[in-house]
């Protein structure tokens, strides 16, 4: 593997560009079924051949060339909810307005300059990904950059496109695609050939990366897609494709460019051609490069206009980075554990809707996060199920009970216990008064079988002995019984 230090890469011609396809969390891009993946059987199949087709050129690709000589059979599983843009049966709705707002707001983070008109295009795509044969796709800004600890880096385009279908199984002779997936909104960002190293590399990708999370992306395997295009001296072009970890990148260059070198060494030319990342950091051939050919203009859909005023109202509502939102929980007073927790389960929405109706951060951050996995562990459940009942508007409507006084703090997870037994929730925020004489005669016999705990130890007792009650009440009795002493 080559391990040599920056003055090689340099003397190596080494340069190299970065792609970033990240699917964004909104319905497809051109019409308006949800962009959901599904684990349940198809409920139907068709079957299809794809052509190549000229491109603004008047050539075909060589790309699309080599795909149409396997003569390929496709087919496409899809649902009783799979509408005829995903079968190529109709013509496209407009372009999805929320998805363009997204890539908006990515593109003013990457301070790239946006086209106030665009025409949106077909790249052709006869690998079988896509029913059609192309895949839509428009530019919406370039000339944007980042700048890293080794100089700045050039944006160069930022495009919004189709996802693909997804492939199910490969055979010799038939590819097995499903339609969940294809028409996902996807944001394309390429960089120019401007990293002369692979940290750098792997530095702009994680920054890239932090812009696409403060967005509304989707998360988890499979949604981020990276490429590498790399070359050195007396070399052609090299794509690289399918990382999903940015920890791969510099194992992965540093193995290409052994490969190119004994290539070199043994008097061999180095084609321009798109290759496979592999786990072990090798890579194997895929296809040709593909060229301008491939692209021609959408003829069923007008020229997307972006205007001033859609641009600057973009700008008055950009997300914040994460480093900047973590700072922002820390002067509130959230502790950092429950910061971690809130962001990687990208609740931050719910809680500060939350957090608008009762002002106490720590608490209604573990009314969203604690209590529902502690109810889950009890009830034998997945966290997921509980979640489902202990929905948005449950945990808005008790975080107003609370506010109200008809709750107390100690009392919220017994009431969200009892809405995940099927209480109906306007009973479950009801709590009986004690009968002051027994009930302090029961907890004086709580506090004398546990003596010497904190008044909370105590409360946390009693509040799981005498379910359903007042916990000003208990409090009050506490405090009395504790002066006795």
């Amino acid at each position: 593997m080559f391990e040599e230090d920056k003055s090689d890469y340099d003397k190596l011609g080494f340069k190299s560009g970065l792609e970033i396809h990240q699917q964004l969390d909104t319905k497809k891009l051109f019409c308006n079924c949800p962009s959901v993946l599904r684990q349940d059987e198809p409920d139907f199949n068709i079957k299809r051949k794809l052509h190549a087709v000229a491109g603004e050129s008047g050539e075909v690709d060589i790309a699309a060339k080599h795909e149409a000589e396997k003569e390929k059979n496709f087919v496409y599983e899809g649902y009783n909810t799979t509408c005829l843009l995903e079968l190529d049966e109709i013509p496209p709705y407009e372009i999805n307005k929320e998805a363009l707002k997204i890539a908006l707001q990515v593109a003013i983070m990457l301070n790239a300059r946006i086209f106030p008109i665009s025409q949106i295009m077909r790249k052709t795509v006869i690998d079988g990904s896509n029913t059609s044969g192309f895949q839509r796709t428009v530019l919406i800004a370039r000339d944007g950059w980042v700048v890293t600890k080794t100089g700045r880096v050039e944006i160069q385009s930022i495009c919004l496109e189709e996802d693909a279908a997804r492939i199910i199984e490969r055979k010799k002779d038939t590819s097995i695609y499903r339609l969940d997936r294809l028409g996902i909104p996807l944001i394309e960002i390429a960089t120019s050939p401007d990293m002369k190293e692979p940290e750098q590399i792997k530095e702009v990708a994680l920054y890239i990366g932090k812009i696409l999370r403060s967005c509304k992306v989707k998360r988890g395997i499979g949604t981020i897609r990276q490429d590498i295009n790399l070359s050195i001296k007396n070399g052609d072009r090299i794509e690289i494709k399918g990382f999903q970890d940015p920890a791969m990148m510099v194992k992965t260059i540093k193995y290409e460019i052994k490969r190119q070198l004994d290539l070199i060494e043994k008097g061999n030319r180095i084609i321009g051609e798109v290759r496979n990342a592999l786990p072990d950091g090798t890579t194997d051939f895929l296809r040709p490069l593909p060229g301008a050919a491939r692209m021609y203009p959408e003829t069923d859909l007008p020229l997307l206009k972006i205007s001033r005023e859609l641009i600057n109202d973009v700008k008055k509502n950009l997300p914040k980075l994460r480093e900047d939102i973590e700072k922002d929980l820390e002067k509130i007073g959230l502790n950092e554990e429950m910061t971690k927790i809130l962001l990687k389960q990208n609740r931050l929405d719910e809680f500060k809707e939350l957090l608008e109706i009762y002002n106490e951060p720590n608490l209604i951050a573990k009314v969203l996060l604690v209590f529902p996995k502690e109810i889950a562990s009890h009830e034998k459940k997945s966290t997921e199920e509980i979640l489902k009942i202990l929905n948005k508007d449950v945990m808005v409507f008790v975080a107003e009970s609370l506010k109200a006084g008809k709750i107390s703090k100690e009392q919220i997870k017994n009431v969200l216990e009892r809405i995940v037994k099927g209480e109906e929730i306007e009973k479950a925020v009801e709590f009986k008064k004690l009968d002051m004489g027994t009930a302090e005669e029961k907890i004086m016999k709580i506090i004398q079988s546990k003596p010497g705990l904190s008044e909370n130890a105590y409360m946390g007792l009693i509040m799981k002995e005498l379910k359903g009650i007042n916990a000003r009440d208990v409090i009050e009795i506490i405090r009395k019984l504790l002066e006795r002493k």
